[in-house]
């Protein structure tokens, strides 16, 4: 269905002009500052459709995905290797697609935006597994409900839909879009399809998109609009997602895209914020998926950082990790993103276990033991990728003996954390590790294990990120 134009942007030119005098003053390379130009004036298109705007409330619920989907391991100790290792691979593959966007600013004459792109290309940094968490959403009219991961790391939301090769058959988990009267497909002119960026895969309409992993494994299929539905909280139309017919990951029936960029979900919806509060892993209990929702009056307020050279991550400046009231201290270079865009240190809902530059995490391990002597240390734990070397027998279920822990944030703010923010269990035993471990990566990855049991709260309007305890 054809779009009505919408009348152009009315001062462009002036806009152009001053977009560039700015930039001119910037530490950023020229090629950076023309990347950027063509980001922005993206948005400005005059084939946009605008999706219905609404400053209420939207809420989705939220789930642990293991359990949703259960893991077909046979004991818990493997349900934890199986996440530990996904949980490195993705690691890895933030830090790719960092160095990867950071590599085609320096290289802008070698940017084809309308070649085709090749699965072997690219590199994206989603890989589902137990650790995430799914958020119930609503598609199409009549509505049907899916289970997407949720993911700060993706920019681009997708289902699994009919006709499908390889689809998960979990059930309720593919969508038929021919069912569906709000199903629109977009063109290759689109707005929309424009921002897919290195996933985009158009020669010819309608819009297709295309999204590879560490294992070289894809999802493809027609990018198109559709309604998206929040339980009784109220609906959004025309939000851009991938209906994906050749799919070979399982689980999860697509992704909810949470990243910074215009084609992801809280740029679609025109949100001013999201939070979200992540319960126990390993709980069946679940929690809310916000949109629009203010940080509650006891958060925890420090700057969300956007890094210019690419802006799906959100980015915060850790300063310190306090314990017992001693201060370990992290050097400026070590958590600053370099004036190259490199560096820093990430806000992911999907990543689990919290990565430290070595010398950082040995002061942390080494003041933790120290403090942490009235309770019973026993043998580290070799998960595979990610070994840890500071573990704690709880069997005995100790009420007190345990380190306070605080991580410190740029403008002195500081975040208290409970013992379940810094023990990651391994076994089936009562085997609890520190639960921070050591990169060599560029960019270190705040995961969620710091992040449960607390509201976290995007407020992009502002450009600040909240962390409120208790707030689930």
């Amino acid at each position: 269905m054809a779009r009505e134009a919408q009348r152009p942007f009315p001062s462009i030119n002036i806009f152009i002009i001053l977009f560039f005098f700015f930039f001119a003053l910037s530490p950023f390379s020229p090629q950076a500052v023309s990347a950027s130009v063509f980001k922005r004036l993206q948005l400005f298109s005059t084939e946009k459709a605008q999706p219905t705007s609404t400053s209420s409330v939207l809420s989705l619920s939220l789930h642990p995905y293991s359990s949703i989907i259960k893991p077909p391991n046979n004991s818990y100790s493997d349900l934890v290797r199986s996440r530990l290792a996904s949980d490195r691979a993705r690691a890895k593959l933030i830090n790719s697609k960092i160095e990867r966007a950071l590599s085609t600013f320096n290289r802008p004459h070698d940017i084809k935006p309308d070649a085709q792109v090749q699965p072997e290309d690219l590199e994206t940094t989603l890989t589902p597994f137990g650790g995430g968490y799914l958020a119930q959403v609503g598609v199409g009219q009549p509505v049907k409900e899916f289970f997407l991961l949720a993911d700060t790391g993706s920019e681009i939301n997708w289902l699994q839909c009919l006709p499908c090769d390889g689809c998960s058959s979990v059930s309720r988990s593919i969508f038929d879009p021919s069912g569906s009267s709000s199903y629109s497909l977009l063109s290759c002119a689109s707005q929309e399809c424009a921002s897919l960026g290195e996933n985009r895969n158009c020669q010819a309409d309608p819009c297709m998109f295309i999204t590879s992993y560490g294992d070289r494994s894809t999802v493809e299929g027609e990018f198109a609009t559709e309604t998206v539905s929040f339980g009784s909280s109220g609906s959004v139309d025309k939000v851009a997602i991938g209906c994906g017919h050749t799919n070979q990951r399982g689980g999860a029936s697509g992704i909810l895209g949470l990243g910074g960029t215009p084609v992801s979900f809280p740029s679609q919806i025109q949100a001013t914020s999201f939070s979200y509060c992540l319960v126990d892993r390993d709980s069946g209990k679940s929690s809310t998926l916000e949109f629009n929702s203010a940080p509650p009056g006891d958060s925890v307020l420090v700057p969300l950082i956007i890094n210019r050279r690419i802006e799906v991550f959100y980015y915060v400046e850790l300063t310190g990790i306090t314990i017992n009231g001693e201060q370990v201290s992290i050097p400026a270079s070590a958590y600053q993103i370099g004036q190259d865009g490199s560096g820093g240190i990430i806000v992911d809902s999907g990543t689990t276990i919290t990565a430290l530059p070595a010398q950082v995490y040995n002061s942390v391990r080494d003041t933790f033991v120290k403090y942490a002597q009235a309770l019973t240390r026993t043998s580290g734990y070799d998960g595979g990728l990610v070994k840890f070397d500071t573990c704690y027998d709880l069997s005995s279920n100790p009420t007190d003996g345990y380190p306070t822990m605080s991580l410190d944030f740029s403008g002195g703010k500081t975040l208290p954390l409970r013992p379940a923010n810094y023990w990651f269990r391994v076994g089936d035993s009562a085997k609890n590790c520190l639960a921070f471990t050591v990169t060599t990566q560029p960019v270190s990855i705040l995961g969620n294990i710091q992040q449960q049991g607390m509201r976290v709260t995007y407020d992009l309007a502002n450009k600040m990120i909240g962390f409120s305890p208790n707030q689930c």
